[in-house]
């Protein structure tokens, strides 16, 4: 009951802060929008952070109290989502997409999310302000609050063979060095976030419980059906870094959401960027990324080509954006003004199927997110005051002078991706048994 009144409450402060936006010019004049595809990270989520958890003994410092159980959506996250819904309601009204108070025909839209709470959460209440008036069920798979496969970033092609060419390609990451490499690159950010949380005062990082993040080795772990991993530093050192991070959206007070220290915004990034390195590490190596990636690119092309579909709404996590980019060959960027300039949370990677006046089928991607100061403002938005907005280059592609490709050059990439991966048996033989087929 408590969490059907923190949701209804959200949305209806949300909805109360719509008012009338200011139109504004087509994205792409002499075009129609004929179909948009969305794969979502979710929106802020309470960490794990109670007693006797690895952040709960880390550090000296008590984390925020926050509006949601461990692992859970925000309230926060959840008025951030909604405004997220309501913004993307008033760009497509805009664009003639769809009209005011749409009430889509059966199979038009779909909402399909992770089975975990922040992913199933966050989809809702993106539909609330989205679809204020209209029915917008939220598909999941499987049991609430399990891992639902085409939101897991698992192996789920496997052999000896591909572990040692797979693992080689992630230790390339690091140069000569390999996972100390790696590790070497974020020393100083580590050395950052141990000042920020006095790491070094706790009893439990005294008494050896975690670790020396400096000086311990990482070990990388590839196996069947199983998420790439780190164990180690680097693996802690993300735990807590996203943890801060998650707590400078939610607290208002800047200095109590530093433990007492005032960062720039450089600072932030910095101590993300421990975050955005584990991810790159685990999920960015070609051999890794199609096979992370695979399931959830057959989703989003099924999706793409779906008869009858006018938008499409899939939520997950970082590692899904991070590992669809890679898998897609998207080309290096940085995105401007958040702390996470990677895969901000509540990032939307965002796919626009355009029209030309002749029918010619072309498409926008994008990542679209919430700037730090958004989020933690929870700023109204609009047509006027949009969120963060940055074109996305594929590989293999090649813009028009107003940011579109083909839709052929878009399904190439797509078919390349699920192409690769089923080279894989091909170049490294019969795939081993799953580790739940032979349980």
């Amino acid at each position: 009951m408590k969490r059907t009144i923190i949701f209804l409450t959200a949305a209806l402060l949300c909805f109360a802060m719509t008012g009338v936006s200011v139109p504004a010019e087509a994205a792409h004049p002499g075009y129609s929008l004929d179909r948009v595809m969305i794969l979502s990270r979710h929106n802020i989520r309470s960490p794990l952070s109670g007693s006797g958890s690895l952040l709960g003994e880390i550090t000296p410092h008590k984390w925020v109290e926050w509006t949601s159980n461990p692992s859970e959506l925000s309230l926060r996250g959840a008025i951030l989502e909604t405004l997220m819904g309501q913004y993307f309601r008033l760009w497509l009204e805009n664009e003639g997409f769809i009209p005011e108070n749409w009430r889509p025909a059966e199979g038009e839209v779909r909402f399909y999310a992770n089975a975990k709470q922040r992913t199933l959460a966050t989809a809702r209440y993106f539909s609330a302000g989205f679809l204020p008036v209209a029915e917008a069920p939220v598909e999941y798979h499987g049991e609430y609050d399990t891992m639902d496969p085409v939101f897991t970033p698992k192996l789920t092609f496997f052999s000896d063979e591909y572990a040692r060419d797979a693992g080689a390609q992630i230790l390339e990451m690091g140069g000569a060095a390999g996972l100390k490499g790696i590790h070497a690159g974020q020393l100083d950010a580590i050395r950052l976030l141990m000042d920020v949380t006095d790491m070094e005062e706790s009893g439990a990082y005294q008494a050896g419980l975690y670790g020396n993040l400096l000086e311990d080795e990482n070990s990388l772990v590839l196996e069947a059906d199983r998420e790439p991993g780190l164990i180690g530093p680097l693996k802690t050192a993300t735990s807590v870094a996203d943890a801060l991070i998650l707590q400078y959206y939610e607290e208002a007070d800047e200095e109590k959401a530093a433990f007492g220290q005032r960062l720039t915004d450089e600072e932030w990034r910095q101590i993300h960027g421990i975050v955005d390195a584990y991810s790159e590490t685990l999920f960015s190596a070609p051999l890794i990324c199609v096979n992370a990636a695979h399931l959830l690119l057959e989703e989003i092309r099924s999706e793409m080509i779906r008869e009858g579909r006018k938008f499409t709404f899939l939520c997950g996590h970082d590692s899904n954006v991070a590992s669809v980019l890679a898998a897609l060959g998207a080309e290096e960027y940085l995105l401007p003004e958040t702390a996470e300039p990677k895969t901000p949370i509540g990032v939307k990677l965002v796919f626009e199927r355009w029209l030309s006046e002749d029918g010619k089928a072309l498409y926008d991607v994008s990542l679209v997110y919430q700037s730090t100061e958004q989020l933690r403002e929870a700023s109204r938005l609009s047509l006027a005051h949009p969120p963060m907005k940055v074109p996305v280059r594929l590989g293999g592609t090649e813009p028009d002078e107003s940011g579109l490709i083909s839709e052929a050059e878009l399904f190439s990439a797509l078919d390349r991706a699920l192409d690769a991966y089923d080279a894989l048996e091909e170049r490294y033989g019969q795939k081993v048994e799953s580790l739940d087929d032979a349980a």
